[in-house]
Parts: C-alpha cells; structure tokens; sequence
C-alpha cells in the first residue's frame, strides 16, 4: 500500500504565506514525480507545479513567480512554498505522486487534500 499525507493547509490573508508537506510511505520502489494539484469549488482539478526526479519543474502560469516547490527524495517528502496568496488561491490541494511500487507497477497516487482558503 501506499499512502501520502499532506498537511500545513488552512486559512491566511491575501498576501501571506503557507507551506504545504506531503509524505508519501508504504511500498515504494521509486517516485518519479511528485507535485501538487488543487481544485476549487465548481471547478476542474488543475495542476499547481510538479517536480522530477531530476529536479525538473512545470509550474502553472497563474502561480509563477509565487509559488514554489522542492523534495527531500530521502525523506520522499514534497513540499510547496505559497507566497503572495490570493483569494483565487483558495482550493483543496492535494498532492500527487507518480511512483514505481514494489511490485514494479507504475501508478499516479493522491493524498487526500488539504484545505486552503484566502481571505480578502
């Protein structure tokens, strides 16, 4: 089983900060991405940012310049700095893991999502 737990979400002002963490644990062979994603309500899930493995990173326009992400792959950890926020930040965020398992299956994994909210 694999299981990722994010927290660090919750409420902040419009231009505050939040980091978010995520853990992925249980029976993994490798991770080769990991990011996150949000979804607002009444809106599609969209990508924030993910990042490789080898450290290369794609990054949704609307957070650029504010938003950033790095991994601890010792740790299989991911994190995502969110600097400058905006009320239209505001969405559940969950993490995103594409990994290899012990069984060498490959799978895209989802945390929970944790909630984060913007106030004007």
């Amino acid at each position: 089983q694999v299981q990722l737990v994010e927290s660090g979400g919750g409420l902040v002002q419009a231009g505050g900060s939040l980091r978010l963490s995520c853990e992925v644990s249980g029976s993994i062979f490798s991770i080769n991405s990991m990011g996150w994603y949000r979804q607002a309500p009444e809106k599609q899930r969209e990508l924030v940012v993910v990042i490789t493995r080898g450290g290369d990173i794609t990054t949704a326009d609307s957070v650029k310049g504010r938003f950033a992400i790095s991994r601890d792959n010792a740790k299989n950890t991911v994190y995502l700095q969110m600097n400058s926020l905006k009320p239209e930040d505001t969405a559940v965020y969950y993490c995103y893991a594409d990994l290899v398992d012990y069984g060498l299956v490959t799978g895209d994994y989802w945390g929970q999502g944790t909630q984060v909210t913007v106030s004007s």
